[in-house]
C-alpha cells in the first residue's frame, strides 16, 4: 500500500482543529445539583442501615477490580479483615454501572476478567459481555468473604491520617467513621458520569438517562440482551460515538422504532470476531498457572519485547504490535533510534487506519454516510474499538447517522435536539457521554486525602502525580494506589496492571505485619529518583495534542501543566516493569520504603 503521508497529516490536523475547543474539559457537565437524577443508582434500592465506627486491618475504596483483586490477594496472605468501601450497591464498578445493552469488554476476557484461575471459572465468549463480568466481580466477592464486611452505597467523603494512632480515619456520607491501620484507592476513572453541556439540556420535556444509569423500566428489555419492546413506538436519539454507543447503537437500531446517531468525532471500529469459548479446549489451556502465562503473553506482544513465539489472545491489539515489529525489521541500522521508531510506528499506524476506513466504505451502503464514519486520526488517539454490528447498523432504514462535522449537538429543545439549525425531535435522548477522565482526582474520588502534618493530595499533585511505582506517595502512610500510571501504564489491558499492584501491596502489607512494625511510607528520595527514571523515557506515543480531541489527550490540550502531566509509564515498558517489580517486591529489602 502506497501512502502519501503528508496528504494523511494535513487532513489529520484539519479534523483536529475542527474539534479542539478552548473549554476542553470544561465543555462537559458534572453530575450535580439539578443534574443529580442523573447519578442515582436504577439498579438496587439503597438499604437503610446504622453507622460503623470500628477498627479494620485495611480499608479499601472502591469496589471495581482494583479492590476485589487487592482484597482477594490480601485475603490469600492471611489478612481477613479487609473491608472495601463502594458507592455502587454491588460489587464491580464500572461493570455495576454499564449495563447498557451490548456492553462487553473489548480485551479478550481470558486476560481481562481477572482471578479466573482462582474461582475456576471459564468466560462463555472471546468478549464476554457485561451481565457476565458483573456475575464474575460477585463471584470473587463470594469466593474470598468480600461481602461480610462491605459497605455498599457507601461514599467516602474524608480521609485522614492519624499520625499519633498510625492509622487513617474513614468517613463516609453514611454517618460511617471508622480506621483502618491501613488503606488502598481503587477510585479509576471510569465510574463518574459526565453529561455535554450542551445549551438548554434541562429544557427536554421527552425522557432522557445516561448510558450508565439504562433505564430499562422505559426501554423495556435487559442487560441479558431481552428486546427493547417499549422502544417500538420511540424515536430515540444517542449522544456520542465512542466505545458505549458503538456497542448500544446495534440494539437500539433493533429495536427502536427510529434511532438518530449524533456524532462528533467518529470511533475506529475495526473487527472483533467474537465467538463462544470450546469447554475442550479450555480443559487443555487452563493448566496450572494458566491466566498469568496468558497475561504475560499479551504483554509482551504487544510491548514487542521478549516475544513468545505464540500468540495466545492474537487479537486487534496484539495485530498492532505485530505490524510494528514487521516494520522495525526493515529499518536500516542508520534509523534504529527514538525519530526511526516513531517514524515507522506513524507508518504502519496509518496502513491500518487506511484499512479501517476502508472497512466503513465496504460495510455501509450509503456512501455519504460511510464517509462520515471515517476516523481521520491515528488508531491510539482515542479508545480504539473493536465491533462486527455497529457500522452495519447504519444499513437499517431506521437508523440516522446525524454528523456534526466536530461541532457537537448545537443546542437541546424541549422535543428533541439541534444541529446545523435543524431540529430533530426525539421522544428520548441517551447521553453517552462517559466518564470523568481530565478532571482532578478529589473530584473524582469525592474526597480529599489528608496525610502526615495535614497534608492534601491535592496540594502535593498541584504539580502531577507523585509516586513510587504508582502506588505510594511520600507524606501518605500505609496508603496505597491501585492504577496503571507511573508503574507499567499498560494500557491494553488495565486488569494486568492491577493484578500485579495487589501482589505487589500485598507483600508489604505482609512484611510490616510481619516484622512488627506498623507503618510504611516511601522516602522523598525513592520517589524523586522514581519520578526522574520515568522521565527518561519517550513518554507517551498515544493522545498528543496533534490528536484529535478525547480523554487520551485532555480534549486536545495535553497534560503538560496539569496532574496528569506525569501519567506515564516505565521506560523500558510494560514487560520489564512486571519483571523489575517482581524482583523488587520478592528480594525482602523493598527498597525506597522506610518502616517504622
Amino acid at each position: 500500500m502506497t501512502l502519501d503521508i503528508d496528504t494523511i497529516r494535513a487532513k489529520y490536523a484539519e479534523e483536529r482543529d475542527k474539534r479542539v475547543r478552548a473549554d476542553g474539559n470544561d465543555q462537559y457537565v458534572e453530575i450535580a445539583g439539578k443534574f443529580s437524577r442523573y447519578k442515582e443508582d436504577p439498579y438496587i434500592p439503597v438499604k437503610p442501615r446504622e453507622p460503623v465506627n470500628d477498627h479494620v486491618t485495611f480499608a479499601f475504596i472502591g469496589g471495581g477490580f482494583a479492590g476485589l483483586i487487592s482484597a482477594a490477594k490480601l485475603k490469600e496472605a492471611g489478612v481477613d479483615d479487609v473491608r472495601i468501601v463502594e458507592k455502587g450497591g454491588d460489587f464491580g464498578g464500572t461493570w455495576y454501572w454499564n449495563r447498557y445493552p451490548g456492553a462487553q469488554c473489548d480485551t479478550a476476557s481470558l486476560i481481562y476478567m481477572p482471578l479466573l484461575e482462582e474461582t475456576g471459572h471459564m468466560p462463555s465468549e472471546k468478549y464476554a459481555h457485561a451481565p457476565e463480568i458483573l456475575s464474575h466481580c460477585q463471584r470473587i466477592g463470594n469466593k474470598f468473604g468480600l461481602y461480610d464486611d462491605a459497605l455498599l452505597h457507601t461514599e467516602v467523603t474524608a480521609l485522614e491520617w492519624d499520625d499519633a494512632n498510625s492509622r487513617w480515619i474513614i468517613r463516609t456520607n453514611r454517618g460511617d467513621a471508622f480506621t483502618a491501620q491501613f488503606v488502598g484507592l481503587g477510585t479509576g476513572p471510569l465510574h463518574v458520569a459526565k453529561l455535554p453541556g450542551i445549551p438548554g439540556i434541562e429544557n427536554f420535556k421527552g425522557h432522557s438517562f445516561h448510558t450508565s444509569r439504562w433505564d430499562y423500566a422505559y426501554t423495556g428489555g435487559s442487560p441479558e440482551g431481552a428486546p427493547m419492546t417499549k422502544l417500538a413506538d420511540k424515536r430515540v436519539a444517542i449522544i456520542g460515538t465512542g466505545a458505549t454507543s458503538v456497542q448500544a447503537v446495534p440494539h437500539l437500531s433493533r429495536d427502536a422504532k427510529e434511532l438518530f446517531v449524533f456524532q462528533r468525532t467518529p470511533s475506529s471500529v475495526d473487527a472483533r470476531n467474537n465467538g463462544p469459548i470450546d469447554p475442550d479446549w479450555f480443559d487443555k489451556i487452563s493448566e496450572p498457572g494458566w491466566q498469568y502465562k496468558w497475561l504475560e503473553n499479551f504483554a509482551a506482544h504487544f510491548s514487542g519485547i521478549g516475544i513468545p513465539e505464540v500468540d495466545l489472545v492474537a487479537d486487534g491489539w496484539t495485530d498492532m504490535s505485530r505490524r510494528m515489529r514487521a516494520k522495525m525489521v526493515d529499518l536500516p541500522p542508520e534509523q534504529m533510534n527514538p525519530a526511526g521508531i516513531l517514524a515507522a510506528f506513524e507508518e504502519t499506524d496509518h496502513q491500518k487506519m487506511e484499512e479501517i476506513r476502508a472497512r466503513a466504505e465496504a460495510i455501509v451502503n450509503d456512501k455519504e454516510t460511510a464517509e462520515r464514519l471515517k476516523a481521520w486520526y491515528r488508531q491510539l488517539c482515542k479508545r480504539p474499538c473493536f465491533h462486527d454490528e455497529y457500522l452495519q447498523s447504519f444499513n437499517n432504514p431506521n437508523t440516522h447517522l446525524i454528523d456534526t462535522d466536530g461541532k457537537g449537538v448545537e443546542r437541546i429543545t424541549e422535543k428533541g435536539l439541534v444541529v446545523a439549525g435543524k431540529e430533530y425531535e426525539v421522544d428520548c435522548i441517551i447521553y453517552a457521554s462517559g466518564f470523568e477522565v481530565g478532571t482532578s482526582y478529589q473530584r473524582r474520588s469525592g474526597f480529599d486525602a489528608v496525610g502526615r502534618d495535614g497534608l492534601k493530595l491535592s496540594d502535593y499533585w498541584a504539580d502531577g502525580m507523585r509516586s513510587l511505582h504508582g502506588i505510594h506517595v511520600h507524606g501518605f502512610p500505609n496508603m496505597y494506589i491501585v492504577h496503571p500510571a507511573q508503574g507499567a501504564n499498560l494500557i491494553s489491558n488495565v486488569p494486568h496492571n492491577l493484578v500485579d499492584s495487589a501482589k505487589t501491596i500485598t507483600a508489604i502489607v505482609s512484611h510490616t505485619l510481619q516484622s512488627g512494625h506498623t507503618t510504611n511510607e516511601v522516602t522523598k528520595q525513592a520517589e524523586d529518583d522514581w519520578l526522574a527514571l520515568l522521565s527518561t523515557g519517550m513518554g507517551m506515543i498515544i493522545g498528543g495534542t496533534e490528536c484529535t480531541p478525547g480523554y487520551y489527550n485532555n480534549e486536545g490540550h495535553g497534560w503538560e501543566g496539569t496532574p496528569g502531566a506525569l501519567s506515564m509509564g516505565y521506560p523500558a515498558g510494560a514487560v520489564a516493569y512486571f519483571k523489575y517489580i517482581d524482583e523488587w517486591r520478592n528480594n525482602g529489602k523493598f527498597e525506597g520504603l522506610a518502616f517504622a
